[in-house]
This record gives structure tokens, sequence and C-alpha cells, in this order.
């Protein structure tokens, strides 16, 4: 049985898929890759086929009409035969030697049937052009080099989990009822989110598996393209809207959490309408926070008077300006786009 499974959701991704391919066979056996072929029109499923071919105890590629990156995760979720299983976007890489270190632990707490539910590990901000990376690590939030529940966790503000950083135990993923939707951007945000409640016993290991690449237009996180799939991101955020208030959270440090992140995407979605500036942006910002209220008074007034809540709902012209300022300076600091 494969330890791992590393899903790599491809569409049309035949200029960069081959470094991510070729970073998850760094695993070796004790790793299972299924490159998911999400309905390209490019080389992308010949490319996969080829990998599939002389790796035949390891890559296993699928082809379905196209879904979106949700389907594809799905997809991968569904036929994953590693305990534990993380998805890698198909511009991303994974680390040689890091991997080998959380294959490692992998190997370790299923011998010792430790239970581990989730495994956190560090990620770096690729890019393009940048000399100096930014890795995003989490000593300060969360024990390191052992496991611990949800009693030893405590994000910072400036703290979040992120695809990246997250490698679920597969049972975990499916007892969650996890399907991500379809034709939909960032759900990834989803995929992180949804299955919280469902852990109990987490390990935090500090090294930098994740090397996060950041540089092509195109990308779904580039500022112009947010800003234009605003309404992408106003959809995931009522979506997690919905999973919280249908969650049942069994612990004060989840709930802590789950608030934490929904507030990033409250924020994410209010400072790219401010950003866009058009009369009707700015009606959909007042509507999703509206829509907050209404659903849910208590997480209202939770992310309401935030840092962050608080920095985006300043009042007219000047307000919208110092969010625009606030976010700018955060932007540059982390090394997002």
């Amino acid at each position: 049985m494969k330890l791992l499974t590393v899903a790599i959701p491809c569409y049309n991704s035949q200029d960069y898929m081959e470094k991510s391919i070729r970073s998850a066979l760094n695993g070796g056996d004790r790793v299972e890759v299924i490159v998911v072929d999400d309905g390209s029109t490019d080389n992308t499923l010949k490319i996969a086929n080829k990998y599939q071919e002389k790796f035949p105890n390891i890559v296993k590629v699928i082809h379905q009409e196209n879904g979106g990156h949700g389907e594809a995760v799905n997809t991968g979720i569904r036929n994953a035969t590693g305990l534990y299983f993380k998805v890698l976007d198909s511009d991303d890489c994974l680390g040689k030697r890091a991997l080998a270190q959380v294959l490692d632990l992998l190997e370790e707490m299923i011998s010792r049937d430790a239970g581990m539910d989730m495994l956190i590990s560090n990620f770096m901000y690729d890019k393009q052009g940048v000399k100096h990376k930014k890795i995003m690590k989490y000593k300060r939030a969360m024990p390191v080099g052992r496991m611990f529940g949800w009693d030893e966790l405590h994000f910072g503000k400036t703290q979040y989990l992120l695809m990246h950083s997250v490698i679920y135990r597969t049972k975990v993923l499916r007892e969650s009822g996890m399907v991500l939707p379809k034709h939909t951007f960032y759900v990834d945000n989803i995929y992180v989110f949804q299955p919280l409640p469902f852990v109990k016993n987490i390990y935090y290991l500090d090294v930098c598996l994740y090397k996060y690449f950041i540089g092509r237009d195109d990308q779904s996180v580039h500022e112009s393209v947010m800003i234009k799939r605003l309404d992408q991101q106003y959809r995931v955020t009522r979506i997690m809207l919905d999973i919280y208030n249908q969650s049942k959270i069994h612990h004060p440090n989840i709930d802590d959490a789950m608030v934490h992140y929904f507030d990033m995407m409250m924020c994410v979605s209010s400072i790219m309408s401010i950003r866009e500036g058009s009369e009707q942006r700015l009606k959909d910002k007042e509507k999703l926070w509206d829509d907050l209220k209404n659903s849910n008074m208590e997480l209202y007034k939770k992310v309401r008077s935030s840092i962050l809540g608080r920095t985006m709902n300043l009042p007219g012209k000047v307000g919208r300006k110092c969010s625009e300022i606030a976010y700018a300076v955060t932007q540059k600091f982390f090394g997002f786009n």
C-alpha cells in the first residue's frame, strides 16, 4: 500500500507539468502519483501517458472531460490508494529532501498506528524574478516535531493554512464528505477548510515541502485575474459560509481556525472589490457582508470586528484608499500577487 498519493491536476500544462511530476517521482515506490488530465487540448495527456508507461507502479493517468481544478481534485481523492493525500498543482513542485523526510515520518506514523490526521509543513512563494524566496512557516502557531491536538494550535494574525501546507489522511477527506464544485476557481480554500472538524491529531514538520510558483500572467492568483473572477471568489466564500454553518465543531480552537480562515476569505473578496472600484462591485461587497450577517450573526460579529474586517470596511473613498494601502503593505511583505 502506498504511503502518499500525490494528485496533480493538469489542464493544458504541457509547458511545465514535467517538473511537477518528476518532483513527485522522487518519492519512489512509497508514492502514488495520479495525473488527472482535465480535458486538455494540448499534449498534456501524451506527456502524462509517457510517465505512466515508464513508471507503471507509481504513475496513474486519468483522463476526464473538463470539470475544473476542483473536479480534478475530486477525481484524485476518489481514486487514491495512498493512506495520505497531497495536491500538487502542475506548475509547482516538491522539494526532494523534504519529500523524503515527509515519507519517513508517514512511515513511522503508520507503523506506530499513531492516528495522524493532518501533516503540516512549510511552503515557499517561488516568485519569478525574485532572488530571495519567502518561506511560510508555522513555528509560532504549533509545536514542532511531535503530534498534538487542537489545544496546542493557535494561529497568529498573519498565519493561514493553505493547500500547499497540508497533507490530509485520505480517510479524513472522504469522511468529511467534501465534493469540490466543478468549473470553479479558488476551491483550494474549501479543500483546506471543510475537513478541519474531522481532524483530531496533527503533526508539524518544519521542512519546506512545497514550492509554489508565482509568475504567469494567466495564473488564477494574479491580481488582475482575481478581479476578473470576483464572482468565483464570492461563490467560494458563500460555499464556505454554508460549510461553516453546517459543521459540527467539537473544539473551540477548530472554530477559531475556521473563523480565522473565513475572515481571510472575506478580506480577499472585499479588497478585490475595492480594487476593481466600480459601483457594482462595491455593492456586491456590501451584499456579501449582508449575506454573512443574515446567515450567521455570531460569525459576522467575529469577522467584522477583526483587524481585517475593520480594515476592509472603512467608510468612504478615504477609507477604501486606506484599505488598499494596507493590502499593498501585506502584499509586499508576503510576496504574493
